[in-house]
């Protein structure tokens, strides 16, 4: 396989976002559009990759450089357009001789699959192979005019065409690949006579046909394309998103009530078996198991169910949070950096923090970790079968033994042996007559108040 380059176009001014943050630092699926495109790079197998940033966003070059280390971006400055930015990345490129494929940073559903024909068409012989979608409402875009053996004649923008060319749905995503020396020389020869004077990437495909080249088209989805300029299209491609991984999901086994509800990450992973109720959001790093049930209301992240559990519904799930098997995690509990064992239950309104609860373990309703002493986390350890009555307070670092049970109301502070049962209460006083007397007492001062 020839070795392959990503070029990713980041230096877009992004002014219509109305947003602090750089356009391609917004996010889709809960993943910087940036990062979706150096993982759409990634999955390509290209072994360098090159962001361009513009001078004005210093955010957008140093989150790639983070990631790719200091020789991959590549600064336009001053922005003059596409053309110019893809040249802005030649120096990084030097000595490179495989393709070198350009794409964007706010296009964040394009991904490796969408791009493969690209270099498909360059292993079949094209030159250049430029992606292409058919647009259900063509207006705003460069028209794709072919031979008839498909092969491209020219792009004509949408200002430039005529009645003939406007009837055309083929329309350019501005996605092109093609051997680095031929694109570079390509560009080389590009002007900026045009109203904006800037030079434009799609003038390489006119040049590339006066030289006799052949240039291919591929073809991808629409929605594969779409680019992002707006908050409005932000959503837009988030719905698109949601839509696309709610489908594969269901394709491949899990259940879900009301798909429309339910809100995943880039990197979710849910296993065929499982049932997602309504209302449902999966931040990152959440992988449930077989056999899981999600009810209603639920918030996860950074969390592992696993097979069997029941979460829900009006859970929430933090990082750390690791569900054993046949768990209960009921209504209204969170939890944070607690291991649950197998078939150990909190079910209603409890705070699990940094520790774990054995398997067979009951936590009663109102329990809390006090895991947190306002400087430092300290840890909770509940032994195997043991039962927390409700209302307790344990006290971190604490030890409940295995079996162990704490009364309710009490505030543990100490470590409890196995099969004991820790008490903590103080000791109950009644006085008699006391509420009689009380509300005489206040029945009186008010009928004084009114008179």
């Amino acid at each position: 396989m020839t070795d392959r380059a990503a070029v990713i176009l980041a230096a877009g001014q992004g002014t219509r976002m109305r947003s602090p943050t750089p356009k391609v630092l917004h996010r889709v699926g809960g993943r910087m559009m940036l990062d979706r495109a150096i993982d759409a790079a990634e999955g390509l197998g290209c072994t360098r990759i090159v962001v361009v940033a513009g001078a004005h966003s210093p955010q957008v070059a140093a989150h790639a450089k983070a990631r790719l280390g200091e020789d991959a971006v590549a600064i336009q400055d001053p922005p003059l357009g596409t053309g110019h930015a893809v040249r802005a990345a030649e120096a990084a490129l030097q000595g490179f001789e495989g393709d070198v494929v350009v794409t964007y940073a706010d296009t964040p559903l394009l991904d490796a699959h969408a791009v493969t024909p690209l270099f498909e068409a360059r292993a079949a012989g094209a030159d250049l192979a430029v992606l292409g979608f058919e647009a259900a409402d063509p207006a705003p875009y460069g028209r794709l005019v072919r031979d008839r053996d498909g092969s491209l004649k020219r792009i004509v923008e949408a200002k430039d065409a005529g009645p003939e060319e406007l009837l055309i749905s083929a329309s350019n995503s501005g996605v092109l690949a093609g051997p680095a020396s031929l694109m570079f020389a390509l560009l080389s020869q590009v002007k900026n006579e045009n109203a904006k004077g800037e030079y434009y990437l799609t003038d390489v495909v006119g040049l590339a046909c006066e030289a006799g080249k052949r240039v291919a088209v591929a073809f991808a989805p629409e929605a594969k394309v779409m680019g992002v300029n707006s908050q409005a299209e932000l959503a837009i491609a988030e719905a698109e998103f949601q839509r696309a991984r709610r489908r594969a999901l269901m394709d491949a086994g899990v259940s879900m009530i009301a798909p429309d509800t339910v809100f995943f990450s880039w990197d979710t992973e849910i296993e065929p078996g499982v049932v997602i109720e309504p209302n449902v959001v999966f931040a990152e790093k959440v992988k449930v198991e077989t056999g899981a049930v999600i009810r209603a209301f639920c918030h996860l992240e950074g969390a592992h169910v696993r097979s069997g559990a029941l979460i829900g519904p009006y859970a929430r799930l933090r990082p750390g949070a690791d569900i054993g098997e046949d768990a209960h995690i009921g209504n209204f509990v969170e939890v944070k950096k607690v291991e649950v064992g197998k078939g150990a239950k909190a079910n209603h309104l409890a705070y699990l923090g940094d520790g774990r609860v054995g398997a067979g373990a009951n936590i009663g309703a109102g329990t809390i970790f006090c895991n947190y002493d306002g400087f430092d986390k300290h840890f909770t350890d509940i032994g195997a079968g043991a039962f927390i009555g409700s209302n307790s307070a344990l006290v971190a670092p604490v030890k409940i033994g295995d079996g162990a049970y704490i009364g309710s109301g009490s505030v543990v502070t100490k470590e409890v042996s196995p099969d004991a049962l820790a008490l903590e209460r103080g000791p109950q006083i009644e006085k008699p007559g006391w509420a009689a007397r009380f509300r005489t007492m206040k029945l009186a001062a008010r009928g004084a108040k009114s008179k």
